[in-house]
């Protein structure tokens, strides 16, 4: 029988210039026997929403054609159903697709991924941030990495990813060691000063940098990650270890896995977490694995 995939599609990936892929894609997926029906929202919660109606009418994929964004967005529809969630990557990093196995620079060998129907359970991750509840499939970080977010998201110029490296210099400019405190499996404390915390289902984020480069998608446990204070020459100094995954080596760094995480701050005035790249909103946030809640094509 021919595979009923309902294609979810973010236009606005690369800037729009994914859109240019999406015609080749669907060929491919209708030429290996698929048949398809594409969905397009005309913001995150319309998409959201037609997601969800998608998956209600029990497709045999959902496939996302996208970036990690509309990952996440898709994780949303698909976790704790039997609909499994397939990956196009077309955005930027495209971390969560590299993590999981699918071919993240091609989409057309993404597309021979999907149409093989294979499929396999991964875990994610719930988190909580007052009365707001979603899931997240790759990295939730609170520090520095979701200020220069913050910022990069209230800047018009420049476009594309150049917003981060303005917003980061910027940021680096005003930023200090946060005082965070950390409760593991409601067993262990860490309160310390620091750069950032980051609390992992999957190894990377920000287009490779590896900054829990032993995180496994399947093990049941989130890896988390602290950055202790460092003077900014030292921590300019460390930041390109993190693409190799090297920093963990690095004497201000405090790596755990837990279950369960609650991310506090002293003075959350001004504070949020960001996960798979999208905003949650302020700290505290709450954080609990949830072995196994998605099938993906991979």
């Amino acid at each position: 029988m021919s595979p009923q995939l309902a294609l979810l599609v973010n236009p606005a990936a690369r800037g729009g210039r994914a859109l240019r892929q999406l015609e080749p894609v669907a060929r491919r997926l209708r030429a290996g026997g698929a048949e398809l029906s594409v969905i397009v929202g005309a913001d995150a919660a319309d998409a959201l929403e037609r997601a969800c109606t998608a998956v209600a009418e029990r497709p045999d994929a959902l496939v996302a054609f996208g970036g990690d964004g509309l990952v996440h967005l898709a994780v949303q529809a698909v976790a704790g159903t039997d609909v499994p969630l397939g990956i196009i990557p077309a955005g930027t990093g495209n971390d969560i697709a590299a993590a999981l196995g699918v071919p993240f620079k091609d989409p057309m060998a993404a597309a021979r991924v999907v149409l093989r129907m294979k499929s396999r359970l991964v875990d994610a991750a719930r988190v909580r941030a007052g009365r707001a509840e979603e899931l997240f499939a790759g990295v939730l970080c609170c520090g520095f990495d979701s200020r220069v977010n913050e910022r990069a998201n209230r800047l018009t110029w420049p476009a594309g990813s150049a917003r981060y490296v303005v917003a980061m210099v910027e940021e680096l400019r005003s930023f200090r060691p946060v005082p965070f405190r950390l409760v593991l499996d409601d067993d262990e404390v860490i309160e310390r000063e620091a750069m950032m915390v980051a609390v992992a289902n999957t190894r990377s984020y920000g287009g490779g940098m590896r900054v829990c480069p032993d995180a496994a998608p399947d093990d049941g446990l989130l890896d988390v990650l602290m950055v202790g204070a460092l003077p900014k020459s030292e921590f300019l100094r460390v930041f390109p270890s993190v693409y190799r995954g090297t920093h963990v080596g690095h004497p201000a760094v405090t790596t755990r896995r837990a279950r369960a995480v609650r991310l506090e701050v002293a003075d959350p005035a001004g504070m949020v977490a960001y996960a798979d790249g999208e905003r949650v909103g302020p700290v505290p946030v709450e954080c609990e694995i949830r072995p196994g809640a998605l099938r993906v094509l991979a």
